[in-house]
């Protein structure tokens, strides 16, 4: 069964393009990460939160993976993180487009 992360945490920027060499390194890193299938980078410049949405292969990865980012997060200066781990139901999501 395959598993979303949603992450979302105050951040001040840079926003869009800006983003991109500043967190490319970041990416990078992120796309070697044991069980990520995806990530979608998310931002809201007017609300100053980024975050992502990320699938993984299984919930174990899910969450090492939410201890490692939170850490990361809190070592670099953000106050708090919201994060929620969601099982996707493939059945479902498979009619509406869905493939992993």
């Amino acid at each position: 069964m395959h598993y979303v992360l949603q992450v979302d945490f105050p951040y001040a920027g840079p926003w869009g393009a800006e983003m991109v060499p500043a967190m490319e390194s970041l990416a990078q890193s992120i796309a070697k990460e044991s069980g990520l299938i995806w990530k979608i980078w998310t931002e809201n410049a007017a609300e100053n939160e980024a975050g992502g949405i990320y699938l993984f292969a299984d919930k174990a990865n899910a969450e090492r993976y939410l201890a490692l980012h939170s850490d990361r997060l809190k070592q670099a200066g953000i106050p708090y993180v919201n994060a929620k781990i969601f099982a996707v139901n493939e059945a479902l999501s498979h009619i509406d487009g869905w493939s992993a």
